[in-house]
This record gives C-alpha cells, sequence and structure tokens, in this order.
C-alpha cells in the first residue's frame, strides 16, 4: 500500500509576501467560500490565537467564522485582513469596461 503524506498549505505560506498572494488569487476567483478559507489557512499559517485577539475576537469564534460552514460578516473579515497586515483594494475588471451610471442633469 502506498503512504502519503497530507498536505498542508499553510506550511508553504510562510511570508507575507506568499500570504498575501494567496488571498489576492482567492478574491479573484469571485468565489466568497475559497476566499473564506483562504483568509482561514492564513490565519492558521500565522497563528489563530495571535490572529484572534489582534482582530478583537476570541479564537472560538474566528475558527467558527472561518470554518467550512462559517460565514462571516464583512466586518469580521476585514479586521482578519487587518490583523493579518492586508488590506483590500478595488481596481476596474481587466478586459470589461467600467459601467457608469448616467449623470443626473443640472
Amino acid at each position: 500500500m502506498v503512504k502519503t503524506t497530507r498536505f498542508d498549505v499553510a506550511e508553504y505560506l510562510d511570508t507575507p509576501e506568499r500570504q498575501a498572494e494567496y488571498i489576492s488569487a482567492a478574491l479573484e476567483t469571485g468565489d466568497a467560500a475559497f476566499v473564506r478559507d483562504a483568509v482561514g489557512i492564513v490565519a492558521r499559517a500565522r497563528g489563530m490565537s495571535d490572529i484572534a485577539r489582534a482582530a478583537g475576537l476570541n479564537r472560538e469564534s474566528l475558527y467558527k467564522a472561518l470554518g467550512e460552514k462559517g460565514n462571516p460578516e464583512f466586518g469580521t473579515m476585514l479586521g482578519v485582513l487587518r490583523a493579518l497586515g492586508l488590506e483590500l483594494a478595488a481596481r476596474p475588471l481587466k478586459g470589461r469596461p467600467a459601467r457608469q451610471r448616467p449623470r443626473k442633469a443640472a
């Protein structure tokens, strides 16, 4: 029987740059569950207790929010990202013209 070892991506996210790239790649997918999971993996790589404390949460709440069935509030995600030393930024989508609302006549 072939023996395999368990792969844990958190072990490879050992620099802030790699962590930011991982979360950025998740954000680009537009998949909310993947983003939640990516933030959770990076938080685990940094230490859930430390991140929870810095985000103003208890560890159990952080595990629940970022767990498989978690649905964290936007404010929670912003707090966790801030605790990770990250920020969200918006930029236009590539290859898609931005839709603008018509201006009202003065």
